[in-house]
């Protein structure tokens, strides 16, 4: 790799989950994630609270902004675009969602930026549900129109927990070749799998018993849980000896019924909590280094939609790697 760094735009940013992992320099479990050779040069998202967060954390600065409304034209020559693009209209918790509400067409913003800046690549992510929605129709869509843009594209299906993320997450990962550029891109290979050399719960969890009482269910919130109907969602406590299931954005509201983790803090006593924002984060692979929002609310809602850096080190390393033998063969 040259010793110019490419020059990336980060379109949703969020608090900047993505961003970290392409970035790298970082620690997490007492592994080093060594700095790649990517420099974000443009990023922004819409909501200004996740935007605070990020610019807490990184030199370069995001914009709060309206991506509909940015001018792609102003922005200097770009080598590579990121993008996860909002998700909720393609979620596998409400699949039969109307797919041409706004949200839904904010990929349409992908394309856009493909039309204008032309980077030489690109890597998207989004929720497992856009493979079978409409039959596979959109996932086909969205990859005609990246296609159509002069791109070379693929996807794929991937688990968080088989690149060392103590969590059950999979994702689509949709990355993008410029048609004159001979890069052989390959997905990576995990690090471990879901039954073995996986990374547990216990490993970000210090303890069980904490001494914050607000992060405790009530006595009648595990009593409505006992009379919950058979076929509910109910009490989803979490080994620590597993990795845990999908963090996602609504934590602040967890109810015991819900589909969201929990952990069992002892089990005589019925006793349930939900996570802390910093166990969550660490759920999600951000270093303890990472700062959080100063709401409580807002930080649970960012690390649930954010890109586990971890996860996104690897996709990011893979294509430094592609990128590199592309410039190995022109000397």
């Amino acid at each position: 790799m040259p010793n110019k760094k490419l020059k990336v735009a980060s379109l949703f940013c969020g608090c900047g989950g993505s961003d970290l992992g392409m970035i790298g320099g970082f620690t997490y479990l007492n592994k080093r994630y060594k700095k790649l050779s990517y420099d974000i040069v443009y990023a922004v998202d819409f909501d200004k609270w996740a935007v605070d967060t990020y610019n807490k954390n990184f030199s370069h600065k995001a914009i709060c902004a309206d991506v509909m409304d940015e001018d792609f034209n102003a922005l200097p020559d770009i080598d590579i675009m990121i993008g996860g693009f909002p998700c909720q209209s393609f979620s596998t918790v409400n699949p039969t969602k109307d797919t041409n509400d706004a949200r839904a067409n904010l990929y349409k913003q992908i394309v856009r930026f493909l039309h204008t800046k032309h980077p030489k690549y690109f890597i998207c992510e989004n929720v497992k549900g856009l493979l079978t929605l409409k039959k596979g129709a959109i996932i086909k869509k969205i990859v005609d129109e990246f296609t159509a843009e002069g791109y070379n594209v693929q996807y794929k299906l991937m688990k968080a927990v088989e690149f060392g993320v103590p969590q059950r997450r999979e994702r689509v990962i949709i990355v993008g070749i410029r048609n004159d550029i001979e890069c052989n891109y390959v997905f990576p290979t995990g690090i471990c799998t879901e039954e073995k050399g996986f990374t547990p719960l216990c490993k970000v969890i210090d303890e069980l018993a904490i001494p914050e009482q607000k992060y405790y269910f009530s006595q009648r919130a595990v009593d409505g849980m006992k009379k919950a109907k058979n076929n509910m969602k109910r009490g989803l406590w979490q080994s620590l000896d597993a990795p845990c299931l999908t963090i996602t954005s609504h934590l602040a509201k967890t109810s015991i019924n819900s589909r969201d983790p929990l952990l069992l803090v002892n089990p005589q006593t019925e006793l349930y909590r939900r996570f802390t924002p910093r166990e969550a984060a660490r759920i999600q692979s951000f270093p303890d280094t990472f700062l959080l929002n100063d709401s409580e609310s807002k930080s649970y809602k960012q690390i649930g939609n954010a890109v586990p850096p971890v996860f996104m080190w690897y996709i990011a390393k893979s294509l430094q790697e592609a990128i590199e033998n592309v410039n190995n063969k022109m000397i």
